[in-house]
């Protein structure tokens, strides 16, 4: 079996054929998927997503893209929403240097009530990260001193030395179809050279679609590509990536159940 630990279900793009969007994925050997909120004022729309398939879970948060419009949620409203049994992450927050959507200051304010959360619930917080190193690196390490919490660098792209600090702080790293690219190789070493047991594979579909999908919407029954492109990367058999990553996950994503309803059709 293998796992989605992020997309974005709820997304417009695959609203015509969700149905069949999630049964692919289930013929593929994808067991479970998260769908990522992006903003807490949306959140039904994810939980819509999840209530309706066993095998999908969702999350709670607000994008760094979209700080500055939900300034007013802070640490206590998340852990309140994400009693919900369908809600198994907070996020994604964080810092992203590259469109700078939002005020610097204003993702600053939203990652540390995240943050927050994360460590109030137990729960595990998907942190967006681009060209952010530095300042992700020095939030994680300051607040990771004031108390552990689980959380995972989502669709990495960052450089060497952040991935391997976060490790050292306890989080884990996740991995979309970018390591597939031709143009991937500096971030397939980072894959390479990884702890086994803090490696995540996602898909963050509808974007980033890995080879030979590259440019078309993605989706969760893609991240068997990705899966494959780590395997190769690490020098181990695709069955051992999808155990590791599979395990991995259920181990950051506790909440998650690990057997569902006989309803729920999963190759592999």
């Amino acid at each position: 079996m293998l796992v989605d630990s992020h997309c974005h279900l709820d997304f417009p793009e695959f609203a015509p054929e969700l149905d069949q969007i999630v049964e692919r994925a289930r013929l593929a050997g994808v067991g479970r998927m998260v769908t990522i909120s992006t903003r807490v004022r949306k959140l039904a729309q994810v939980l819509a997503v999840a209530e309706k398939y066993p095998d999908v879970f969702a999350s709670v948060g607000t994008h760094p893209h979209n700080a500055q419009e939900e300034l007013d949620i802070d640490a206590a409203a998340l852990a309140r929403l994400s009693r919900h049994p369908k809600i198994v992450a907070i996020g994604e927050a964080g810092l992203d240097y590259h469109y700078d959507k939002s005020p610097r200051a204003d993702q600053f304010k939203g990652f540390h009530e995240h943050i927050k959360a994360a460590r109030e619930t137990g729960l595990p917080l998907v942190i967006h990260t681009r060209e952010a190193d530095a300042d992700t690196a020095v939030i994680l390490e300051e607040e990771i001193g004031k108390g552990a919490f689980p959380a995972v660098l989502h669709c990495y792209t960052g450089g060497r030395e952040l991935a391997f600090k976060a490790v050292e702080l306890g989080l884990y790293v996740g991995f979309t179809g970018i390591i597939t690219f031709k143009n991937g190789e500096a971030l397939r070493d980072i894959a390479r050279d990884l702890p086994a047991d803090r490696i995540l594979v996602e898909t963050d579909a509808p974007f980033l679609a890995p080879i030979p999908y590259r440019g078309k919407r993605n989706e969760p029954s893609f991240v068997v590509n990705t899966a494959k492109v780590l395997a190769e990367t690490r020098g181990v058999s695709e069955a051992e990536i999808a155990r590791q990553t599979t395990e991995n996950f259920f181990r950051l994503f506790s909440k998650v159940p690990r057997v569902l309803p006989d309803d729920v059709r999963t190759a592999g």
